[in-house]
């Protein structure tokens, strides 16, 4: 007997009667072969914002690193273990991706944790916490901000970290080489939970705007 969570044999059990079955040819094909996407997708690692859903990807297509407020760390290569440069390093130099892009999403956790100091630390270690202090100084200037309402606040925040985490990827060496010889493109957008939305930004002004759907006519 195994207490293996039900929900996912269930879930596997399905994806092997179905997608799988229908993309066996495909999968066989990345297992002989190896992945070449053309995209690395920065995400945050909340349940409700998952890239491959977003962007209904087929297996393979986009590589995809999970982090808690889908922020970039700034270069630093002082022999420590860094999770989110390590797979950076991978996509760009080995995959070779074409496109990176940071996708925040509304209704952040770790954005919200952000901008309230009176949160408390979730273990002694606060990870968390200390994670989050990548957004300080700029979860300050808007917790200030007495024209903001709570909501506007949180939207304001998860937009300027997009933004914040991009310019931390130009300080790569490997990735600001490639985007000013043109072989990288780097993009910031924002995925709204409740509606389905997904905004991008304007790589000249860093303004967000809708991306319309397409709806097929019957």
């Amino acid at each position: 007997m195994t207490d293996f969570p039900p929900a996912l044999t269930k879930g596997y059990q399905d994806f092997r009667a179905g997608r799988f079955a229908e993309e066996s040819e495909r999968y066989r094909r990345l297992a002989a072969e190896g992945q070449t996407p053309e995209s690395l997708v920065i995400a945050c690692c909340d349940s409700r914002a998952a890239p491959e859903t977003i962007f209904n990807a087929l297996p393979g297509e986009i590589f995809v690193v999970r982090n808690v407020a889908n922020i970039v760390p700034p270069y630093r290569p002082d022999g420590e273990y860094h999770s989110t440069s390590a797979a950076l390093e991978f996509a760009v130099q080995s995959l070779k991706v074409k496109h990176v892009v940071v996708l925040g999403h509304g209704r952040c956790g770790g954005i919200k944790a952000a901008l309230d100091p009176s949160v408390e630390p979730l273990s002694p270690g606060d990870f968390i916490g200390k994670w989050m202090e990548l957004l300080a100084p700029a979860a300050e200037a808007i917790a200030t901000n007495e024209w903001l309402t709570g909501s506007e606040r949180q939207t304001a925040l998860e937009r300027i970290s997009i933004r914040f985490s991009i310019e931390n990827l130009r300080t790569f060496p490997c990735i600001s080489i490639l985007e000013q010889k043109g072989k990288l493109k780097l993009h910031g957008a924002w995925f709204d939970i409740s509606s389905g939305e997904l905004w991008v930004m304007n790589a000249e002004t860093g303004d967000f705007a809708p991306v319309n759907p397409v709806y097929e006519t019957p």
